[in-house]
């Protein structure tokens, strides 16, 4: 993981966690009167805490680098399931165990109704969460997506830049080429003139011997 603060915290959600798991699944179903309510109140603090610890997570997670963020927020939302789960147990505890006799019903029903609007409001701020987590993962996903797009059009702008330089040295040596050429061609055709002239001259020369050799007497 690439956030020492966010492996701290996770520490201490888990450790958050075990004591809610021993709390809900250990101690209160054995429990009875002020022992019992003072668990619940335990397990109700620890529910806040963890809240509290995955906000913070999910905070450290969104200044997170990409490569770790997706999974940060995937373990985050395996934590909310977790805690919800444990809410949810809690709930059935706290529905289906009352307080003791001796307890009095109005101050029973003042805190059952506390305990539910804290559950209510626990749920419904992990359930935003998760939203807010799920849309986080997908900007992060689509991110990824752009990212590699974008690589991918670079590595293209750069063939093609390398595709135009060649172009432009194949257009220069041809250009160079033709004027190679072109002064092969002038020069032959000079050797040929000369090569005329000289062959005129000569047989100028040639018709003179003749002419004064034969026709002159």
């Amino acid at each position: 993981m690439s956030s020492e603060k966010f492996e701290s915290l996770e520490d201490d959600l888990n450790g958050i966690l075990e004591q809610l798991k021993k709390y809900i699944h250990d101690e209160i179903p054995g429990l009875y009167g002020e022992e019992k309510k003072n668990a619940k109140r335990q397990v109700e603090k620890k529910l806040e805490e963890a809240s509290l610890l995955m906000q913070e997570m999910e905070q450290e997670s969104k200044s997170a680098p990409q490569s770790y963020r997706i999974q940060m927020m995937n373990q985050l939302r395996n934590y909310r399931r977790e805690i919800e789960n444990l809410s949810r147990n809690f709930k059935m505890i706290s529905e289906n165990n009352t307080f003791d006799s001796g307890t009095n019903d109005w101050e029973s029903k003042i805190e059952g109704s506390n305990r539910q609007k804290l559950f209510s409001g626990i749920q419904s701020l992990q359930r935003t969460s998760e939203s807010i987590a799920r849309s986080h993962q997908v900007a992060a996903e689509t991110d990824e997506i752009g990212t590699g797009i974008i690589e991918d059009m670079s590595r293209q702008r750069e063939v093609l830049e390398r595709t135009k330089n060649r172009l432009d040295e194949t257009d220069a040596n041809l250009s160079k080429s033709r004027r190679i050429i072109k002064n092969i061609v002038r020069r032959v055709m000079t050797d040929k003139m000369i090569l005329i002239a000289i062959i005129l001259v000569e047989l100028a020369a040639l018709g003179g011997v003749v002419y004064y050799k034969y026709f002159r007497k």
